[in-house]
């Protein structure tokens, strides 16, 4: 897997824009992302839709490869960690976490964290909160309109529609305004909304070869 970066300036801050659907932070020493969305592939299976173990897997060899790279202190999840409560996908990622106990683990809850205390202790969350603050930065899942600050969330799996010759291409993207940066979804198991995106800003398009502004 090959990682691809790009920094941006925000609010006079350097932050590394990945082609893995995640954002670094070197001042905070965080790896930064949204919309994990753990338990989808699990929920399917349980609901008679065949789907392979592999899908999640590959998040989290995409997470491993990530911390092994950016070498972070914490975890900061912008909301929709989980997709369906509790069950052996969830499992799964705690047994994967536990691997690395030096890096904290910071949730902002989105609409699919519906986390009972029991499943909060299974986590082992640092830190959960519907937002979280840090140097004039909010964190949040979904923009907030009334919030003056710069928000960097998550929540409408942004993504850019490309034409070529042959068909049209969808393709995740970052989308940079004046107020929101908005992260993509990291599961690659998420549909990608080209239509619910900021009206002004520049978009971050990415493959697994390069970054790139349009």
């Amino acid at each position: 897997m090959k990682i691809v970066t790009k920094n941006i300036n925000i609010q006079e801050h350097v932050f590394t824009l990945t082609n893995q659907r995640a954002l670094f932070w070197k001042k905070e020493k965080a790896l930064i992302l949204s919309d994990l969305h753990i338990g989808k592939t699990a929920h399917f299976r349980k609901n008679g839709i065949a789907l392979s173990n592999q899908i999640f897997e590959n998040d989290l060899q995409r997470l491993s490869v990530l911390i092994e790279y950016f070498q972070p202190e914490k975890f900061i999840v912008v909301g929709d960690l989980l997709h369906a409560g509790d069950n052996s996908d969830v499992d799964r990622f705690c047994e994967w976490k536990n691997q690395f106990p030096e890096i904290e683990f910071h949730l902002i809850e989105g609409n699919h964290d519906r986390i009972s205390k029991k499943l909060e202790a299974k986590l082992c969350l640092n830190f959960k909160s519907s937002e979280l603050e840090i140097d004039e930065i909010t964190f949040v899942h979904d923009f907030e309109k009334t919030n003056p600050k710069f928000q960097i969330t998550g929540h409408i799996h942004p993504g850019i529609m490309l034409n070529s010759f042959v068909k049209k291409i969808k393709l995740p993207c970052f989308a940079l305004s004046d107020y929101q940066l908005l992260l993509p979804a990291f599961s690659e198991f998420t549909g990608l909304d080209t239509k619910n995106l900021p009206k002004k800003g520049r978009f971050f398009v990415f493959t697994d070869a390069e970054i790139y502004e349009i």
